[in-house]
């Protein structure tokens, strides 16, 4: 099969961070960094993404760049005869799809959010006329959307229908093409809606406690706990682990080195989880809404924000347009990377196994969502409900396993080898990684990633 490429490296980065941007930066970021005292969680946060992100991430984009294959394949390329390291490629595969089960339902929730905010759903007479009671309005629209198995099953297979016809086009002319004009949309909605935020009465104030490090609040918070908090989002921020980011890894070009692409690629990721902050936080100081306000934040107390605010259908609108984007370029980057394992596997072309794909995604993504209506008295590990169990094994299992399994291929004897990975890594233009970091890589990197699986799993 003849390797497909990327039209341009801008297409490469915007794809990659794309893929990396989604759902825990815009989502999960801004809650999280609330519930751990704001400003030090940022600090340490910034910290470990360069510490551990970016190496990691280093990794992934190596073995896809010398194997120029997906994730199964790769290993094969690059491991000596005998050895196993394949066996994680499967495991990838299945991360992905798995990932994918509950994802796109999610990502299902942010589509009807926008269509919900457009029509004038939370704009009508009956919330106008509610006062007082609007909260119970505003958080009745969510729970009724989890109750109909009918309206949650439309978000996602429009959610996934879309996502694999994007694909079926090809890297270039659909994945690139599709993402450049997602994410140049997404920048300037960002953009947009954190200038608004911040004319809000009592921004600043929401502006000091997400930026400013105050240690005595960290302190309070436990400090232990805001460390390992960082260093978890630090790290599943950008989705490593299941050769997601290999597959891209696999269509760019050697032009530049990996060090360079990983930094411009965490910098866009970090861009967009830190502006997602300024467009959060002014909003909650100025309505008196709880920066620590949980998943609820998004799909309950920001919309009663925009029931309150002047222009609020179209602010709504926007913000939920904003955060589509956002999940919705996880959802066809992960789908590439299915898309074009399959592809290898089984030398079919591309539109008949994004066909095949889909329907096995449809039919996947169901228990999730039957889990929040029919399903919703099935309890899983844990007592978790479907979606909680499928993130369990995706981000507590999946994501630092995988990671831990990239990292000893690239940096021991017993795998690629540390020399091979860096002479993959540094070639090309830009920042090099030097080989007095190999120490670092072998020996107090995999003990952070052990750290963050137990952390995971206690």
């Amino acid at each position: 099969m003849n390797r497909e490429r990327f039209g341009s490296r801008l297409g490469f980065l915007l794809v990659s961070a794309g893929c990396a941007i989604g759902i825990g930066n815009v989502w999960k970021f801004p809650y999280v960094t609330g519930a751990n005292g704001g400003g030090v969680f940022v600090l340490f946060y910034l910290l470990f993404l360069v510490i551990m992100g970016a190496p990691v991430l280093t990794m992934e984009f190596a073995v896809g760049r010398a194997s120029r294959k997906s994730a199964v394949q790769g290993y094969m390329a690059l491991e000596r005869p005998g050895q196993k390291w394949h066996i994680h490629g499967w495991f990838c595969f299945i991360g992905c799809a798995l990932l994918m089960m509950y994802y796109t339902t999610v990502s299902g929730w942010m589509l009807g959010y926008f269509v919900k905010f457009v029509s004038g759903k939370f704009s009508s007479p009956e919330m106008a006329a509610a006062g007082s009671q609007t909260t119970e309005l505003v958080t009745a629209v969510f729970t009724d959307m989890l109750a109909d198995p009918a309206q949650m099953t439309l978000w996602m297979a429009l959610t996934v229908i879309i996502g694999f016809t994007v694909c079926s086009f090809g890297l270039e002319k659909g994945l690139e093409r599709v993402t450049k004009v997602m994410m140049t949309c997404l920048i300037l909605l960002i953009l947009l809606l954190a200038i608004h935020s911040l004319t809000l009465p009592g921004a600043g104030k929401g502006m000091r406690f997400y930026l400013l490090p105050d240690f005595g609040r960290a302190m309070e918070q436990g400090i232990w706990n805001v460390i390992t908090a960082a260093m978890s989002q630090a790290f599943f921020t950008l989705s490593l682990g299941v050769g997601s980011m290999e597959i891209f890894g696999s269509y760019m070009s050697k032009e530049n080195t990996l060090a360079g692409e990983a930094l411009t690629i965490c910098g866009l990721d970090t861009f967009v989880a830190l502006m997602a902050g300024f467009i959060i936080f002014p909003a909650c100081y100025s309505f008196g809404v709880e920066p620590d306000a949980g998943p609820a934040l998004i799909f309950i107390t920001l919309p009663n924000v925009f029931v309150g605010m002047s222009g609020g259908r179209i602010w709504g609108s926007l913000f939920f347009l904003f955060m589509s984007f956002a999940s919705f370029s996880t959802v066809i980057a992960v789908f590439e990377m299915l898309i074009a394992t399959m592809m290898e596997l089984t030398e079919w072309n591309r539109r008949k196994v994004s066909l095949i794909l889909c329907l096995f995604m449809l039919a996947a993504s169901m228990p999730c969502v039957l889990g929040y209506n029919i399903w919703s008295g099935v309890r899983l590990i844990g007592g978790r409900d479907v979606l909680d169990s499928e993130d369990f094994i995706v981000s507590n299992l999946l994501l630092p396993v995988g990671s831990l399994v990239y990292l000893l291929f690239c940096t021991t004897r017993f795998g690629w080898g540390f020399e091979n990975y860096l002479a993959e890594a540094n070639t090309g233009k830009g920042p090099k990684i030097p080989m007095a970091f190999k120490p670092y890589f072998r020996y107090v990197l995999p003990v952070l990633i052990l750290v963050i699986l137990l952390i995971g799993l206690v």
